[in-house]
């Protein structure tokens, strides 16, 4: 076996075990999701579905859903397009202290996200919007805006920088030249973007619980629920946020796939 065969195996050995620590609770829990014992022991009790007829009647879990997908969905509008005017900037213009400007873009990720819900609940309620939905719309747009901004930057840097130029010289404006052009070329990666920070946002908790108030989110549901006790209903509600997550993650990497390997073959045939 030569050196690269062995190098791969290893890496691949270690995706493998990487793979297997983060999803064997996850597998566990979607395993007891439809145990008819209360408390997550083995041996398993019978196959019941008890638990997700539970938190499908009751109306404050399909409240926080819908808060949920409400604030997930306006989020990932509001980030990629902040995402993608900071992305293109960054392509297209040089200015003075552009580091500094990208530095701030890129900040909030890097900030623990405890000192931000609390930066954040000081300055809403100081203008009086702490609890409203659209205050958990604001803090989570500017936590993923960068996700978008990183990933259609990352788009923009594969265009060829003479089809702008070869746009304006055959008489087009820059507003079409941006419809006709740009944004056709970074559709996959603003589609991406967008899933991935609906997902970001509809996972997050830290934030949301901070400044939801009585509109509360799915993930501060889950924490009311575990407090003081152990209920079966939250590996029932952990399995659904899983798979809306995962859904959204996993077609938004597909897409982009899908459109990546059609761009190159138009270019090989052409």
């Amino acid at each position: 076996m030569t050196l690269d065969r062995a190098v791969t195996w290893v890496l691949r050995a270690w995706a493998g075990v990487v793979f297997t620590f983060v999803f064997i609770p996850i597998i566990f829990s979607l395993v007891f999701s439809f145990n008819s014992q209360r408390f997550p022991t083995i041996p398993l009790g019978e196959f019941s579905t008890q638990w997700y007829q539970t938190i499908l009647a009751d109306p404050d879990v399909w409240q926080a859903a819908l808060t949920s997908i409400i604030v997930a969905v306006c989020t990932s509008v509001l980030a990629t397009f902040l995402g993608f005017c900071t992305a293109y900037s960054d392509y297209r213009y040089n200015f003075r202290f552009k580091g500094a400007y990208l530095a701030l873009i890129l900040l909030p990720p890097t900030i623990p996200l405890i000192i931000m819900a609390l930066a954040m609940l000081a300055w809403f309620s100081r203008i009086g919007a702490s609890g409203e939905v659209w205050s958990i719309i604001a803090a989570h747009t500017v936590l993923t805006a960068p996700f978008a901004m990183a990933i259609i930057r990352l788009r923009l840097n594969q265009m060829d920088e003479n089809l702008e130029a070869a746009a304006w010289n055959l008489g087009a404006s820059e507003w079409a030249t941006m419809r006709h052009v740009v944004l056709p070329f970074c559709k996959p990666a603003i589609i991406s973007a967008a899933c991935l920070c609906a997902a970001v946002s509809f996972d997050e908790f830290a934030i949301a619980w901070f400044v939801s108030g009585l509109n509360k989110t799915v993930p501060v549901v889950i924490l009311e629920i575990v407090t003081g006790n152990i209920d079966p209903q939250v590996n029932a509600i952990g399995t659904f946020v899983f798979l809306t997550s995962m859904t959204l993650v996993v077609a938004a990497q597909l897409l982009f796939l899908a459109r990546t390997a059609r761009g190159t073959k138009q270019g090989a045939g052409t």
